[in-house]
């Protein structure tokens, strides 16, 4: 397994909101629910649109593009039309920095 590296700092992200990061080359989307983080792959995998700039109700983020949703804590779609799995990442919070291990 990979280690952790940093990701961001904890306050660049609000709660309620998700944060684009670039990671060892790899998009990524941090989300902050109510003080809790979590890590995923960036990219819709029903098409190219950036999670990060979707719509966080709870846990579960909707695609700005078409509509699907994720839960950000499994990866496992909950509405249509996306249907693949997000990939979700390991993440920590350490001294203020939001700490990922890409899987």
């Amino acid at each position: 397994m990979s280690e952790f590296v940093e990701a961001c700092e904890d306050w660049t992200v609000e709660p309620g909101s998700g944060r684009r990061v670039t990671v060892r080359g790899r998009p990524l989307a941090v989300f902050n629910v109510a003080g809790e983080f979590h890590v995923t792959d960036d990219t819709c995998t029903h098409g190219f649109a950036s999670l990060a700039e979707g719509r966080l109700e709870g846990h579960v983020i909707t695609c700005p593009w078409h509509g699907g949703a994720f839960d950000i804590r499994s990866g496992q779609p909950v509405a249509e039309p996306c249907t693949d799995p997000l990939q979700v990442h390991p993440c920590e919070l350490r001294g203020g920095s939001i700490r990922v291990r890409l899987k």
